[in-house]
């Protein structure tokens, strides 16, 4: 049986090692711990394992918290001390900075984290009707699987959410559309939490009063989607106050819709966001870009500076609700509409003296590419992939004469792999 001293842990939680050359994948497995293997699967480049007999166990092992950790794919790592799952976060993103970008940070920040338990505010859960285990589950993917987990709670979802998992489980075994209910998602605000059913045929009037009184019973808001996006409506009640999180240490109140994107860690982001303002140093009277600014996370406390602010992104619905988010909190910001990801686009931008970025997985790109020789002061980068943050990185200081002044990382999602960071970029 092959021996393997595990190195890291790549961003699905699996023990990283190299044997004979060849790069090791072992499910898991944690750093610093020696184990014997099996190898299920051989790939050109690399091994998939399974560990058969710890030789060594990682000081840092913990029992996991949950019951249903290894079959449930929500979490990767609970079985990894918090801490540690933050300083093995970090070195992920030190790695990534250092193999894919070339550079290193001139100085570590401080690691974000908050809450280990009851932190996702948001989440995405699968519904389905399965008679052999007598009616429907609710819950999060199995790992590695397109089955749902059979799980009856959810230590990362507020305890008001994760009690809410069985009944939901009643409610959808009894609706006699039991199996075009394919997901349920969840939203949790400051004053109310919302659930969007997914539906694929309409619910018969039978139907409709069960989820009724599911939704009085429960003290929750149903929202019924039975199309794309754009069709998601509210169900009942109707009189429910609006979906909300603050921020205040600015005096800022942000208002959302179930489906639109906003941070499933309301801790952290409050912290995040305090960071970034202390990073970007907005003054009076700057024009600051916020560039996949979403629902005005950062452009809001950034206009609380008294900064010029000009938002943008690409989607239409949120820079609407951005811009409602602004009036209600008296703060005059300037957001449109654009395609960042399109050079065109980003060769526009307008002139700045400090620049916020928050981009998806795919990174700034062309944001950075479009970047002139005479481009001016500061870059705060809030990235949720290590690799592409790196990536742009290395062009923002090797061909765009930046220095990397800063970087650390964001325990957004504590017990799982993903990995967000902060950084700051700065021309002297």
């Amino acid at each position: 049986m092959p021996v393997a001293l595990i190195e890291s842990l790549d961003l699905q939680g699996r023990g990283v090692a190299h044997v004979d050359g060849k790069a090791v994948f072992i499910d898991g497995a944690l750093p610093g711990e020696r184990v014997e293997y099996l190898v299920c699967e051989r790939k050109r480049s690399y091994d998939l394992g399974t560990p058969t007999h710890r030789v060594r166990e990682s000081s840092s092992r913990v029992a996991p918290r949950c019951p249903h950790f290894g079959t449930c794919g929500g979490c990767a790592i609970q079985h990894l001390d918090s801490r540690a799952q933050v300083a093995t976060k970090q070195r992920v993103l030190e790695d990534a900075l250092w193999h894919i970008g070339k550079l290193r940070a001139e100085g570590l920040l401080s690691p974000i984290h908050g809450p280990a338990w009851g932190y996702r505010r948001r989440a995405r859960l699968s519904a389905r009707f399965v008679e052999k285990k007598g009616g429907a589950l609710v819950g999060f993917r199995e790992r590695k699987s397109t089955y749902v987990a059979d799980i009856t709670s959810c230590d990362v979802l507020p305890p008001s959410v994760s009690a809410l998992l069985v009944p939901l489980r009643g409610l959808v075994g009894a609706l006699s559309i039991h199996d075009r209910v394919p997901q349920i998602e969840v939203a949790v605000g400051e004053a109310v939490t919302v659930l969007v059913l997914r539906v694929l045929e309409p619910p018969t009037s039978a139907d409709e009063a069960a989820l009724r009184g599911f939704a009085d019973a429960h003290g929750v808001q149903l929202w019924l989607q039975p199309g794309g996006p754009d069709s998601v409506r509210p169900f009942h009640p109707l009189d429910s106050p609006p979906l909300y999180y603050t921020l205040p240490e600015f005096g800022v109140q942000v208002q959302f819709l179930p489906t639109d994107f906003t941070q499933v860690n309301y801790d952290v982001n409050a912290v995040l966001v305090r960071r970034a303002m202390r990073l970007l140093a907005p003054r009076p009277g700057e024009r600051v870009l916020d560039l996949f600014c979403g629902l005005g996370n950062f452009a809001l406390p950034i206009a609380r500076s008294g900064a010029a602010v000009t938002g943008i992104d690409v989607n239409a619905g949120l820079i609407e609700r951005a811009r409602d988010n602004a009036r209600r909190n008296g703060l005059a910001v300037e957001f449109t509409v654009a395609d960042l990801f399109d050079a065109a686009a980003c060769a526009r931008l307008p002139r700045w003296d400090a620049m916020l970025l928050d981009p998806p997985r795919e990174g700034a790109i062309e944001i950075i590419k479009a970047l002139a020789d005479g481009a001016p002061g500061r870059i705060v980068y809030v990235s949720c992939d290590p690799a592409t943050l790196a990536r742009d990185a290395g062009v923002l200081v090797h061909r765009n004469g930046y220095r990397l002044a800063a970087a650390g990382v964001v325990n957004m999602f504590p017990h799982t792999g993903h990995v967000e960071s902060i950084a700051l970029f700065a021309r002297d």
